[in-house]
């Protein structure tokens, strides 16, 4: 019961990774704050959490605004009295070849979501999190630690995550303050049925194999005992664990990986 009593922030919890990260945490009946763009969402959330025993509290919150970022931050402060844990989760994604992306502009789009709003509640609960010696803990992507085609401008925001995350862990560490790194492969989850294709547009649809994929509750389950264990860096499948040691030795063994991942759709 590494989480009970504590006080824990989870962005983007309305769906997918953060939904199910949220609602195994309840079990341990930790006060919760969820954080996402869709109140209704939010609001079943907190309800199934609180069934499961946790204090639960919804906080309609777009991380694209870094007013909104502090504020929620100061909600969760004044909701609970302290701030043990951020979970930085909220995050888009795209498709598309860099050659045939109609819009450039996505990778302002998807840094400002992935990468920006990090910053800013890192920032916001610092100063909350050094008095609980607390954790933080941001959701990245294999693609934030190696190239993937067709994902250029998600893994550009993801790579800027982990080097910030890395190079504050050092920082930080002397104050007891801890940061866990999170770097799923392919999670099956809506965000890739809103992926923005090279059209500028959501896909609609996801484009994985949904059969090879693993699941949220899965993906959740990993992170949730990474976090009691305040493990460094959480990477969730074994071809991603092999890439990461294979890209030092065999490069372009992972870029053929890589490739046929992404051509597979899995």
């Amino acid at each position: 019961m590494h989480f009970a009593g504590k006080v824990i922030l989870v962005t983007g919890a309305s769906e997918g990774i953060g939904r199910a990260l949220a609602l195994s945490l309840a079990r341990e009946r930790p006060r919760l704050v969820l954080a996402a763009r869709n109140a209704s969402r939010l609001e079943s959330l907190v309800a199934e959490c609180q069934a499961l025993g946790a204090a639960a509290v919804a906080v309609p919150t777009d991380v694209t605004d870094r007013a909104a970022c502090e504020a929620l931050v100061q909600r969760a402060v004044a909701q609970f009295g302290q701030l043990d844990v951020l979970v930085a989760n909220a995050g888009a994604t795209m498709w598309g070849r860099f050659d045939a992306l109609a819009d450039l502009g996505l990778f302002e789009r998807l840094m400002r979501l992935n990468f920006h709003s990090n910053v800013w509640l890192t920032a916001a609960a610092l100063p909350h999190l050094a008095r609980t010696h607390g954790l933080i803990v941001a959701v990245a992507s294999v693609a934030g630690l190696t190239g993937v085609p067709e994902r250029t401008a998600y893994a550009a925001s993801k790579h800027a995550l982990v080097g910030f995350c890395e190079s504050l862990r050092i920082e930080i560490a002397p104050g007891g303050v801890d940061v866990t790194i999170v770097a799923p492969d392919f999670v099956l989850s809506e965000i890739h049925k809103r992926a923005t294709g090279p059209d500028g547009r959501p896909l609609g649809s996801s484009p994985l194999q949904v059969q090879r994929v693993m699941t949220a509750e899965e993906c959740a389950l990993r992170m949730h005992r990474a976090m009691a264990r305040r493990d460094r860096l959480l990477i969730t499948s074994v071809r991603g664990r092999a890439g990461r040691f294979l890209k030092l030795v065999a490069p372009r063994l992972v870029d053929g990986i890589v490739r046929r991942a992404i051509r597979d759709r899995c």
